[in-house]
């Protein structure tokens, strides 16, 4: 057993540092903040908002191109000549379409997943009391995510709206500034929120799947492949693993949600739909167009995502709990 939460952080004085050290180099006390206290959970969400925006920001012409294979699958046939068709009609610039509802909406929804996850994480922790957190971990997980990403998901419909108006209908308009005027002189906050519910019906089976796969996932790595104790890693061997457990979350995270992303995207394009008549009309076939897209955008996605957060908890001197371990109240009934 490699110890407790306060075995793990550098000290205090040395955040961003020391990479060649194990985590056990330094004491409860020195980390920069206590374990779920405000600022704690405050920093969560900052590294959060930094993790979904920045990639989120980065693959806007990946997400533009999968987006149109979507909606106009005739004419974007394929990831590939997606990305050529896109070039000859628009240039470069046409890639970046949409970037700034994007990390402006990305952003918000990583501040409240993330911060939100550690939030009920800790609290449903706390119901369910040390030995039922352990044995039911997964079932907690996927509660904390579900919860977390349910208000997520309000912040981030407004500029997922845009996003998909601007990225999948060029004639309508280039910019954010100009397409929330025109939105919303046409439907009203309607327009902005009447993707919410397909929303969650993507984002929750996609973020409870982000988290619990990777909690585990990482959980098995330590167990069955890293050779030592997670404790005797160093922080760049332990920023490794999470990048492998993050990429493997993102390719179920991939397949689980793609069929209401295709559904969110067409939805948001046209103009009185409703979630049902878009997912009778793409069938069972339609809502699987772009999904290697997909997958290659959300596991890449996943992977950074989770690797720039922890990253942010590594610079911050924040507290990182280890992987789940039985506790020894349960041990003494075997």
């Amino acid at each position: 057993m490699c110890g407790t939460h306060g075995s793990r952080a550098p000290q205090a004085s040395s955040a961003g540092q020391g990479w060649g050290r194990p985590w056990a180099a330094a004491s409860p006390e020195e980390y920069s903040f206590e374990y779920g206290s405000p600022r704690y959970l405050l920093l969560c969400g900052l590294g959060g908002m930094l993790s979904c925006g920045l990639t989120h920001l980065a693959i806007v012409p990946l997400d533009l191109v999968k987006c149109r294979m979507q909606v106009d699958p005739d004419k974007y046939k394929g990831i590939f000549s997606g990305f050529g068709v896109t070039v000859r009609e628009e240039g470069l610039r046409g890639l970046a379409r949409g970037w700034a509802p994007t990390f402006i909406g990305y952003s918000l929804q990583g501040f409240f997943k993330f911060g939100l996850y550690e939030v009920f994480k800790i609290h449903y922790k706390k119901l369910l009391g040390e030995e039922k957190a352990y044995t039911w971990r997964t079932t907690l997980y996927l509660a904390a995510s579900a919860s977390a990403e349910f208000s997520a998901d309000v912040a981030l419909a407004p500029m997922e709206a845009v996003k998909v108006r601007v990225q999948t209908q060029p004639d309508y308009a280039r910019t954010l500034r100009e397409a929330v005027p025109k939105m919303y002189a046409e439907e009203g906050l309607w327009a902005f929120y009447k993707g919410v519910a397909p929303l969650w019906m993507r984002q929750i089976p996609y973020t409870v799947m982000k988290f619990a796969c990777f909690e585990r996932t990482v959980e098995a790595l330590y167990k069955y492949v890293v050779p030592k104790p997670q404790c005797e890693c160093t922080k760049a061997e332990q920023l490794g693993v999470t990048f492998v457990a993050g990429y493997i979350a993102g390719i179920f995270c991939a397949i689980v949600s793609h069929p209401s992303d295709s559904v969110v995207s067409v939805l948001n394009k046209e103009k009185g739909s409703t979630a049902l008549e878009v997912l009778r009309r793409l069938g069972p076939l339609g809502v699987w167009k772009g999904l290697f897209a997909r997958i290659i955008m959300i596991g890449t996605l996943t992977a950074l995502q989770w690797f720039i957060y922890d990253s942010v908890k590594v610079y911050l001197n924040l507290p990182r709990p280890p992987i789940a371990e039985e506790p020894a109240s349960l041990k003494k009934h075997k």
